[in-house]
């Protein structure tokens, strides 16, 4: 008799709540396996809440629900988002937007590619080769190779030339990436040994010079891209370190980080170091990435002397950390970029952000001003404001640019309450909390039809 009284006799089973749905035809969409997971799922969440002492809802909606959970978990993963930051090569929405060359060698590259297959020869080839010519015409080095990331690059060109040896390395380039990522860390897993020299703030000549020995199996050169140290400082140039190297035999590795391939102050931005002038002044190995201000997809690359890249690619540590077709395709698209457009501040994505008018932006947040207003209701207060915003990730640090926002207040939902509201919404718009307001930055937004999402309730 008490089972009789048990609310939870009433929820269906998944068999009786599937033979309702057979005219929702799900199976002819979606496998049975993945429909009976769902229904399940959906039915344990009304058992926990009816535990709590709610009560069963109607079949219908419990068949929605299901509905909507196929929906929603047969959707990929990675969502778009709008980056609503203003920071340009933001890391955790996926750095650099690829151009639309890179998209379309992607999509091409989803079949049999020439990979490693030389068409000219009919046998076997190297993948490098799809990205090594344009790499070398861009920078001036003899040689390249790329892996997945540029603590990748680091990790093979140190493992490769210092493993059981001896790492001088400035203690002020002794830096932490994103994620607590440290460069004694990977130094450390590539085998070689550390030795820093200097101080925090000022590091000599003579500091490497007294450090180099027959131990010594590199200098390596990190480039400060996540932080400046400013006021009573010294650090030795590439060129003074390679003159070390030399005349000590001992090969000079510079990490660049950012990896600039053209001058960004021809564009009206903060000059960053180009990797082209770290092969010149004589840097035996170079690495940068491929997805901070290169613009492509995420990427390690190493680029410098013949005989070292040489050595890197017979290191077995180079096949695991390598590159598939498709990044390979879109980097090769991205180098392509760079060696034919007329004006790449309009070909490249990263560029053409980086170098928007301001009144550009001022008349996408007019228009957004307009839709905004519409979809959040008069509760809800919008003004246009002046602002400065980074570049980011690792990529000029201390350096901002102008742009434009829509700063949003309501008179009880705070900053962040809005700003979880708009990470809701459906795509989601990722904007940034300041000083207490939620802010829309109009330089990451390409147009107000962006911002025209939809809310959930």
């Amino acid at each position: 008799m008490a089972d009789k009284g048990n609310p939870l006799r009433d929820i269906p089973s998944v068999d009786r709540l599937l033979a309702a749905a057979a005219p929702r035809q799900w199976e002819r969409v979606y496998a049975r396996a993945f429909v009976v997971e769902q229904a399940r799922a959906v039915l344990a969440e009304v058992r926990a809440r009816v535990r709590d002492g709610d009560g069963v809802p109607p079949e219908d909606e419990l068949l929605a629900a299901i509905e909507a959970r196929l929906g929603a978990m047969a959707a990929c993963a990675v969502r778009p988002v709008v980056n609503a930051t203003g920071v340009v090569l933001h890391t955790n929405l996926g750095r650099a937007e690829l151009a639309a060359a890179a998209i379309a060698a992607a999509a091409a590259a989803a079949g049999a590619v020439n990979l490693e297959y030389d068409l000219a020869q009919g046998q076997r080839g190297d993948r490098d080769d799809l990205i090594e010519e344009d790499l070398c015409a861009l920078t001036g080095a003899e040689a390249a190779t790329v892996v997945n990331n540029n603590a990748a690059a680091v990790l093979l060109a140190l493992n490769t030339l210092a493993s059981g040896r001896e790492v001088v390395v400035s203690r002020g380039e002794m830096i932490e990436i994103g994620g607590s990522f440290r460069i004694p860390d990977v130094l450390a897993k590539s085998g070689a040994h550390l030795l820093p020299v200097g101080t925090t703030n000022r590091t000599h000549r003579g500091d490497y010079e007294n450090a180099v020995c027959a131990a010594t199996g590199a200098l390596l050169k990190v480039h400060t891209s996540n932080y400046r140290i400013v006021g009573f400082t010294a650090e030795v140039s590439l060129e003074e370190l390679v003159e070390i190297g030399r005349s000590g035999n001992v090969p000079v590795i510079e990490d660049l980080g950012s990896g600039a391939l053209v001058d960004l102050s021809a564009f009206g931005l903060p000059r960053e170091p180009i990797v082209a002038e770290s092969v010149a002044a004589g840097a035996d190995l170079v690495t940068f990435s491929g997805d901070k201000l290169l613009g492509g997809p995420q990427a390690g690359l190493l680029v410098g002397r013949r005989d070292l890249i040489a050595r890197t690619k017979r290191n077995p540590l180079k096949r695991a950390l390598r590159c598939d077709k498709l990044v390979l395709a879109a980097l090769s698209a991205t180098l392509r970029l760079y060696r034919r457009s007329p004006a790449l501040e309009r070909d490249l994505p990263t560029l053409r952000v980086l170098t928007r008018p301001l009144s550009e932006l001022e008349a996408v947040g007019r228009e957004a001003l307009r839709l905004l207003g519409a979809l959040l209701g008069p509760e809800y207060t919008c003004s246009l404001v002046a602002e400065q915003t980074q570049i980011g990730s690792g990529a000029l640090p201390t350096e901002t640019v102008e742009t434009r926002a829509i700063a949003i207040a309501h008179p009880t939902a705070g900053a962040d309450a809005i700003a979880a509201r708009f990470r809701g919404a459906d795509p989601a718009v990722i904007g940034r909390v300041k000083d207490g307001r939620f802010l829309l930055d109009l330089r990451t937004v390409p147009t107000a039809a962006d911002l025209a999402v939809k809310f959930g309730r």
